[in-house]
């Protein structure tokens, strides 16, 4: 009933919100004259805001067409080099630029498309032959496809790496640092060509037991049995992947818009005032974030059931109880990929210290092969985006690549 209940609400406002959006254009045309009296400069304000402040389904383009390498620009070209129902491996073409070091971003899969990743992909291309985990919306992915779930997606990661092949090193931000540890512990394990040369780990729950932060007590305070009752639904008939157990996109993004309503409030209220003033620079930044955040994606229900149970509930990872399709995963395997772990002072979603606590797992490495690092002053999403990630995270993790290629 949770999604059917959503979907109904959701098909009840699309009337609105659609005159909403077709009426905007009208501002720029037939009634731009009148935007010199106050009352209609806030009218189109709020049928601005309303239209925006919709929940989508739809993952936006990356729209990242070009990028300067050595100060000269250099065109990008999208390309899908390997699929499978539930990901795609993208790759961020360059022609004709070469020997830069292949990096595979690992996106979250957390309720929203890779496309949040859209700066930390700009970025790295400076550098870098970049790819990304594309994850699918599973509420467009058949039932016949199958579960997936955290065993699956550490698959992933280790067959996208052996596709991209020796030399690969490996970016994961935030929730995606266990599956990504644990695939590079496997492929050295199994001394795999494409063992990532260096893993760069942001912003992740390797260990919640450190500093818990709310999410992490939420997680504690129920059993599992209560976030599959309370928050696991079936895609309704009308999509492609009808009656797929998933965790809705949109619950996760209820959850996240709580933690810090008034903040999202206040900046929708400033977009609103700015729009109003005739101020549409100051508002159009507010608006491209909010285009993404309110994009959501159905995560599979076995994958979020499995994370939050062995990530945040068992600690499976630090305990040494971690299993991948039931073979051990020993980050002690790990010897020859230099490890850099970054983490945000100001972090509410994954508090300093649980990345951190790669270093002592991986207890074979030695310490020339690992970094840490704590940006002042950041919070989550400034691990990876924003002005502090472009000129100074960034260019750690950047030299940490060059200096072990």
């Amino acid at each position: 009933m949770l999604y059917d209940t959503y979907q109904a609400h959701a098909d009840l406002m699309w009337p609105w919100r659609a005159m909403a959006r077709n009426s905007l254009p009208l501002f720029d045309g037939p009634l731009k004259a009148l935007l010199q009296l106050p009352a209609v400069r806030k009218t189109a304000a709020a049928l601005d805001v309303f239209s925006l402040a919709e929940v989508t389904h739809k993952r936006l383009p990356f729209g990242i067409d070009s990028v300067r390498v050595h100060g000269e620009p250099a065109a990008v070209e999208e390309e899908v080099v390997l699929a499978t129902p539930f990901a795609s491996l993208l790759h961020f073409k360059k022609p004709g630029i070469t020997d830069q070091p292949p990096l595979l971003i690992a996106a979250p899969m957390s309720g929203h498309f890779a496309t949040l990743l859209r700066e930390t992909v700009r970025t790295t291309l400076r550098d870098h032959d970049v790819y990304i985990t594309d994850w699918h919306n599973a509420r467009d992915v058949p039932l016949a496809a199958g579960r997936f779930g955290l065993d699956e997606y550490v698959e992933h990661l280790m067959d996208f790496m052996a596709h991209i092949g020796p030399g690969v090193n490996l970016l994961a931000i935030c929730q995606p640092c266990v599956a990504a540890l644990a695939a590079t512990a496997l492929m050295a394990e199994d001394q795999h060509p494409a063992t990532p040369r260096t893993l760069t780990l942001a912003a992740g729950p390797l260990d919640c037991r450190i500093s818990p932060t709310a999410v992490n007590k939420l997680a504690v305070t129920k059993p599992i049995s209560w976030f599959e009752q309370r928050l696991i639904a079936r895609v309704p008939l009308r999509f492609k992947g009808a009656l797929r157990r998933v965790y809705p996109g949109f619950v996760q993004l209820s959850a996240f818009m709580s933690m810090n309503l008034e903040r999202h409030v206040q900046s929708l209220r400033e977009m609103y005032a700015s729009v109003a003033a005739g101020e549409h620079d100051k508002a159009e930044p507010v608006r491209r974030f909010y285009e993404e955040y309110f994009a959501v994606a159905d995560l599979p229900a076995e994958f979020y059931l499995e994370t939050v149970q062995r990530v945040f509930q068992d600690y499976d990872l630090p305990l040494g109880k971690l299993a991948w399709r039931g073979r051990p995963v020993r980050p002690e395997a790990i010897r020859r990929t230099a490890l850099l772990t970054i983490e945000g002072e100001r972090d509410d979603i994954c508090a300093v210290g649980q990345t951190l606590a790669a270093h002592e797992m991986c207890s074979q490495l030695r310490p020339t092969l690992k970094s840490h690092y704590v940006q002042p002053g950041v919070g989550h999403y400034g691990v990876f985006s924003g002005r502090r990630w472009d000129t100074q995270i960034y260019p750690m993790m950047r030299d940490v690549v060059y200096r072990f290629r």
